[in-house]
């Protein structure tokens, strides 16, 4: 078994420890997300902004190895936007360099007195004063502190407060959902830098080779990641046209599902503008970052969706500007798109581009309009007497995929342990991508099972701090060969399904004893009685809400929940958890 190093960093006393997790805590969290939850678990009741309740940084096994996209990391604690327990997984080179520095981890605590850097160099840990730096913009911060290495950090927007405020990893990569960025800025944390100079070994070299030309083989025969219109050749904006031909692109603040003028504003019309490179995370040959030829980042999937066809907007260099603002401010580009089209539907005022990129600032600041916006769609429309305008779950909205247009998406945003979140489970794999085999997206038949299935997949995924995308093409099989010859242990992908259902029916457990239950695992309204935008030959209609609650209850029942979604005791016991109830 690898040595997992964690360190302890307590912020009020400048404390530093190291500790190695068992061997059994390993085997019980894999790494990454598991291992996250593992040290969150026992101070989850705490407020997201008690200086006791931990952010938690975790690289996984396979990170800085030879094993394909696996420099992720995982960013953990508890959400200021929906009060669940929330993970992001982020790529970038944060998690590589922190493998080569000799640690698997960090978990942070306590609360400076003033605004402080943590700077990491192989085995030497040290503080730096960053006063003057609570306004610096996330991507000036990563030019000057990128000779340290890999650098995680706030912008503005969350010593404002606000609640979906973004951790960001070398300038551009977001650890965007629930505003885990006003979690450490709570904490009067700016940055943290790391740098590694050291190698990750593996028990097996020949096996990790051996298991990273499997991937890669599989990979190459992917046409969703490697095809003309993959990923690869597309960006994550590859998803652009598919939402728009299938009539599932969240228009008008969810209100239609087609916007015409898509077609001029997809991967190709980017494209063309800004003549862009490939870019990407740290051990990954897909690159599916795109950066123009004057060097600006251009926005993913999500981001071009919301500030286009959820804002009714068809000005390219209003989505590209409000990319850029969001990054350099360090905003969730999802919640920030979804809570202007809350502003603009309940207040009635058609936004311009230049009137999205200034309530962008407004937010970022939280001045004006804005103080209120940057407490995210619900907390704003219930203010202003229209809590059904906010298309959110559990407070966190939602993303670029209409969920009348895909009915494990719909199940998937309900059950979702962090709220409106699509990585979950990932349904559009199946029920769009048509990935591992197509589904019926109009269907609930089945969707149970295969979103519970997905969610412990998924966290094993995330537990590696493996790469999602990598899924359209592989299984869990090649990665367990990749995991076996690094750690040393016969681990097969069935043992590590049965691991990731450990660590999400944990994640159940620790929302549950937060007060979450079936009626937090359900969508807006308006999908159960407003029809989406019909043509090209299909028929959007609302989700049958009758339907959708029997799905949730064999949901409940496959997952070990009561019929009120919380977690069974029996099924606690099957999975020895029964010492965290």
């Amino acid at each position: 078994m690898i040595r997992f190093r964690i360190l302890h960093v307590d912020l009020s006393s400048r404390g530093l420890h190291i500790e190695e997790p068992t061997p059994e805590i390993m085997a019980e969290c894999i790494g990454g997300k598991g291992l996250a939850g593992h040290y969150l678990h026992p101070h989850v009741r705490r407020e997201w902004d008690d200086p006791e309740l931990p952010l938690l940084f975790m690289a996984g096994p396979l990170t800085g190895t030879s094993a394909p996209a696996s420099g992720r990391i995982c960013i953990m604690s508890r959400s200021p936007l929906t009060g669940a327990i929330c993970d992001c997984s982020v790529g970038g080179s944060f998690g590589w360099q922190l493998r080569r520095a000799g640690l698997g981890g960090i978990v942070v605590t306590g609360r400076a007195s003033a605004p402080t850097g943590i700077e990491i160099s192989d085995g030497s840990v040290s503080f730096s004063d960053a006063s003057g730096l609570a306004e610096a913009g996330t991507d000036l911060l990563h030019r000057d502190l990128r000779d340290r290495g890999a650098v995680a950090c706030v912008g503005p927007a969350a010593f404002h407060g606000v609640r979906f405020s973004s951790i960001m990893v070398d300038g551009v990569y977001a650890a965007g959902r629930g505003g885990l960025g006003l979690v450490m800025a709570s904490r009067n944390l700016k940055y943290l830098t790391v740098k590694g100079t050291g190698s990750v070994p593996a028990a097996d070299p020949d096996g990790l080779r051996e298991a990273a030309e499997d991937i890669r083989r599989l990979v190459a025969a992917a046409p969703a990641l490697m095809g003309e219109y993959g990923l690869r050749n597309c960006g994550t904006a590859a998803c652009y046209d598919l939402m728009s031909w299938n009539r599932m692109m969240p228009t008008a603040n969810f209100r239609r599902t087609f916007f015409l003028p898509a077609a001029g504003m997809n991967s190709h019309a980017f494209s063309e503008r800004w003549k862009p490179r490939r870019v990407g995370c740290k051990g990954c040959h897909i690159q599916c970052k795109r950066v123009g030829e004057d060097g600006v980042h251009l926005p993913e999937f999500e981001t071009m969706s919301h500030f286009s066809a959820l804002l009714m907007n068809t000005d390219l260099d209003a989505v590209r500007e409000a990319n850029t603002i969001c990054n350099s401010m360090g905003m969730d580009t999802i919640s920030a798109g979804a809570t202007l089209a809350c502003y603009s539907e309940i207040t009635g005022e058609k936004l311009t581009p230049s009137r999205i990129t200034g309530l962008l600032m407004d937010i970022a600041l939280q001045r004006g309009e804005g103080t209120l916006l940057g407490q995210g769609s619900r907390i704003y429309a219930d203010e202003m007497g229209h809590p059904d305008r906010s298309m959110s779950v559990k407070g966190m909205e939602l993303p670029g995929y209409d969920p009348r247009g895909a009915m494990g998406m719909a199940l998937g945003y309900a059950t979702s342990t962090r709220g409106g979140c699509h990585l979950r489970a990932y349904p559009i794999s199946h029920e769009i991508l048509r990935k591992p085999v197509a589904t019926d997206r109009f269907s609930f038949e089945g969707k149970a099972r295969i979103v519970k299935i997905a969610e412990d997949m998924n966290a094993v995924i995330d537990s590696l701090t493996a790469c999602k995308f990598f899924f359209f093409g592989c299984s869990l099989e090649e990665y367990a060969a990749a995991f076996s010859a690094v750690t040393g242990l016969d681990v097969s992908a069935q043992d590590l399904q049965r691991t990731g259902e450990r660590i999400y029916f944990r994640e159940k457990m620790m929302n549950s004893s937060l007060g979450f239950s079936a009626l937090d695992d359900d969508l807006p309204s308006r999908f159960f009685s407003e029809p989406g935008t019909h043509g090209g030959g299909i028929e959007v209609a609302p989700v049958d809400r009758e339907e959708f609650l029997a799905a949730r209850q064999r949901y409940y029942t496959v997952r070990g929940l009561d019929d009120s979604g919380l977690p069974l005791g029996e099924k606690i016991i099957e999975l020895g958890l029964e010492e965290l109830s």
